[in-house]
């Protein structure tokens, strides 16, 4: 028995193997100290470790609160050794302390060393920061560094056990494996052994680990000169050697002598399984939290089968998904678990046993069930909870509040979130969720297209809450201590910094779907100011579509409108006035791009309805369509939107298309104009028989090698029409004439068209005809009917 004070547990963070045999051994050593792998800026919100309402899984969020996206998390769920050492040392009062390398340095550290990569050596500044990460990336957890477990080495003895890799010899040995105080002797041995054979590799991450194997003794011998007999130190496996011996305390304390520093804050924020998982980037994540959970359950319950749990489980599920999984399957499923588990050597069935058992007997080998299985049961969707009372920032509080208020709970997995806009408490959701949109909290993503819920009262959401949101949360405080203040504060300064007419439209449709008063003054009037000195006529075209969906359906949200009408009233005419002019000289490029606007546009105002402004319109797209001088594409969109709403006559048109399609028209521009007259529609000429001679009448004038040169363009045209469309116009142009006589053009049998008339004209009762010639013609036995083909 060893006289040291110190004893070490080595452990896998986040191994439920390595938890449950640590909860023995701290029963068995009762530690009169604990010293654990974490960071120290955090010791003062351990006490919430002990509220029921701190639920699993849970991170301590470290953070520059000047800098919010600089932060580091350090993960916790109910089977991490580390949560484990926590409560077994707050329930008995015993001193516990977190032993790594201060935050304070490491991102001190970090920040020092992207300002000499982006300013050069000697460049850097104090006030600069380094770019922050993108609004969805969350900042890499605090033990992805640590890689307590190094895999390469692991690997080696995995293989030589027989094993495919490290881990799945290291589950089957560790997590999945009896209760036993040896372990960590065990796992003590294996580290000694790897960290002797294998060289450490230069570099900055050897020497960040230097740093905090360095501040870790520091913390043990402080430990031991304050007099405690039996101190428990719980860290990442591979750092015992480092631990185990102790060099002279002046090696240490010159390494860590001088190093940058940073004054951080720190709290506990709800952490998800998907995080916790390897997939997520987390480098000491797991592969399977929610099985690791069902272990750490089973293994608390004395006598428990966690196969045959598991199994019941995947049952449940299932069925719940209306999947067929009657007893009899999960009977056999176990009795094959068990076979394959005692064919391989293992004492028991693994989660790899299970898998294959499922598939085979439950599943009928069809993966697609034992993915719902893996997604559910192995990764799992678990979103932990934190006190109401946990030291947050007001924004923070006010957001719970307003989750609170409007039952709005968030949740680790994607669910759909249908809104009706007319009652009180989907109205407010929506007004928080397009807030939260302003202020870069991504929770929850509006549907573009909602399906059944078309219209002006509803909207479909797809919300899913990441717990690096509450990093977002946190920077979003900048602008205000509420949500509502701060998106209100946000979207002033975006409107102050926009410099595109455009982007301040959606700026002000934002305001007021996210129902922000004291904003909409402020940001109508940079848009009135930016709307004046605006030349760019597709500029102010993008402007009308996002005002004029706001003040159509705003009486909807009980938003005024009237702010809006009159943005639009003095948008359009100088949209209008100056659309003529700017559409002259344009090449194709930027005709395609005018045509999308003002085919936008004029939706808009159709939709808007406004007499006076429609008068406008109506005359600039007329003028538009009557000058030769604008580009086919812009000219012939034109012609068709006025079509459209009546303001162009028959013969008018006619006219506009015969000099656009006339033989001494380039034929470019003409099949440009057709394009734009078309517009991704050919209904038009499916039911005007003029309009369809006109262009029948153009193709069939172009020589061939300008009908192959124009055929790319005409066939984009044609492409975007309707199947339904298409199919009509083919069948159109297979016929060579459109009357049926003697004399309807060439290829046409008028002797032979004449003998059905009689008939047609006794269905159709247009004529008094007997009714037997009629049916001779088509009597199956008369030796002179034509065949069908004819």
């Amino acid at each position: 028995m060893s006289t040291s004070p110190v004893h070490l547990f080595g452990i896998r963070h986040h191994g439920p193997g390595c938890a449950r045999s640590l909860a023995q051994a701290l029963d068995a050593l009762d530690p009169d100290c604990l010293l654990i792998e974490g960071p120290p800026e955090a010791e003062g919100v351990l006490p919430s470790v002990l509220d029921p309402a701190l639920v699993p899984p849970v991170a301590l969020l470290v953070y520059d609160p000047e800098a919010p996206r600089e932060a580091v998390f350090y993960p916790f769920a109910a089977f991490s050794p580390e949560w484990v050492a926590l409560r077994h040392g707050l329930t008995r009062g015993i001193p516990t302390r977190f032993m790594d390398l201060p935050v304070a340095h490491s991102l001190a550290l970090d920040r020092a060393k992207a300002e000499a990569e982006v300013g050069g050596e000697g460049e850097g500044s104090a006030e600069h920061t380094p770019p922050a990460d993108p609004p969805d990336a969350a900042p890499e957890p605090a033990p992805a560094e640590d890689m307590a477990l190094t895999l390469a080495p692991l690997d080696w003895l995995g293989q030589a056990a027989g094993h495919p890799d490290g881990e799945s010899w290291w589950n089957q040995l560790v997590e999945e494996r009896g209760d036993g105080l040896a372990l960590f002797e065990a796992i003590r041995e294996i580290m000694e052994t790897l960290r002797g054979e294998l060289p450490t590799p230069p570099g900055p991450r050897a020497e960040r680990e230097a740093l905090r194997e360095a501040h870790m003794r520091k913390c043990l011998r402080q430990a031991v000169k304050d007099g405690y007999q039996r101190i428990a130190v719980v860290c990442g496996a591979w750092h015992l050697p480092a631990l185990s011996r102790l060099p002279a305390a002046k090696a240490d304390n010159d390494l860590l002598k001088g190093l940058p520093k940073r004054k951080l804050a720190a709290t506990w924020v709800p952490w998800s399984y998907a995080n916790l998982s390897r997939a997520s980037g987390y480098g000491a994540g797991v592969a399977a939290p929610a099985w690791y959970e069902h272990l750490w359950e089973t293994g608390q319950t004395p006598g428990a089968d966690r196969a045959l749990g598991w199994l019941v489980r995947a049952g449940r599920l299932l069925r719940d998904k209306d999947l067929d999984c009657s007893s009899a399957h999960l009977i056999e499923a176990r009795r094959l678990a068990e076979t394959l588990a005692a064919l391989r050597g293992r004492p028991r069935p693994g989660l790899e046993e299970l898998d294959e058992a499922l598939l085979g007997v439950v599943c009928m080998g069809d993966p697609a069930p034992l993915s719902l299985i893996r997604r559910q049961l192995v990764l799992g969707d678990r979103l932990g909870s934190i006190p109401a009372d946990t030291p947050a920032l007001p924004i923070q509080q006010d957001l719970a509040r307003c989750q609170k208020s409007l039952r709005l709970k968030p949740e680790a997995g994607w669910r759909t979130l249908e809104l009706d806009l007319r009652q009180p408490t989907d109205l407010g959701r929506s007004q928080l969720l397009h807030r939260l949109r302003l202020l870069e909290v991504s929770w929850g993503r509006l549907q573009q297209d909602q399906g059944r819920r078309r219209g002006s009262f509803g909207e479909t959401w797809q919300l899913c809450w990441a717990p690096e949101l509450a990093l977002a949360v946190i920077e979003a405080s900048r602008w205000g201590t509420s949500i509502e203040d701060a998106a209100t504060a946000c979207a002033v300064a975006q409107a102050r910094d926009a410099w595109q007419l455009a982007r301040l439209a959606e700026v002000m449709e934002q305001v007021l779907l996210a129902d922000l008063p004291a904003a909409v003054g402020p940001v109508a009037r940079a848009l009135e100011d930016r709307a004046a000195l605006e030349a760019d006529v597709g500029q102010l075209l993008d402007t009308i579509p996002p005002l004029v969906q706001v003040a159509r359906y705003g009486n909807v949200r009980g938003t005024d409108g009237a702010q809006v009408l009159h943005l639009l009233d003095a948008l359009v005419p100088r949209a209008a006035i100056g659309l003529p002019g700017a559409c002259q000289a344009l090449d194709n490029a930027a005709a395609e791009q005018l045509q999308q606007s003002l085919a936008k546009a004029d939706q808009a105002l159709g939709v808007l309805g406004q007499t006076a402004l429609l008068e406008i319109w109506q005359t600039s797209l007329l003028q538009l369509a009557r000058s030769p001088q604008v580009h086919g594409l812009v000219s012939g969109l034109a012609a068709r939107l006025a079509l459209d709403h009546h303001w162009l006559e028959a013969d008018e048109l006619a006219l506009l298309m015969g000099r656009a399609l006339s033989p001494g028209t380039p034929p470019g521009p003409a099949a440009a104009w057709l394009d734009g007259f078309l517009n991704g529609s050919g209904m038009v000429l499916l039911h005007d028989d003029s309009l369809w001679n006109l262009v029948e009448r153009w193709l069939c004038s172009l020589p061939e090698a300008l009908f192959i040169q124009e055929l790319p363009l005409l066939r984009r045209s044609f492409t975007r029409f309707s199947g339904p469309e298409r199919r009509q116009m083919g069948e159109r142009a297979k016929r060579p004439g459109h009357a049926v006589s003697a004399s309807a053009g060439p290829g046409w049998d008028g002797a032979r068209a004449a003998r059905v008339l009689p008939l047609l004209a006794c269905l159709l009762g247009v004529e008094s005809a007997p009714l037997g010639d009629a049916l001779h013609v088509l009597d199956p036995f008369n030796p002179s009917r034509e065949t069908a083909h004819d």
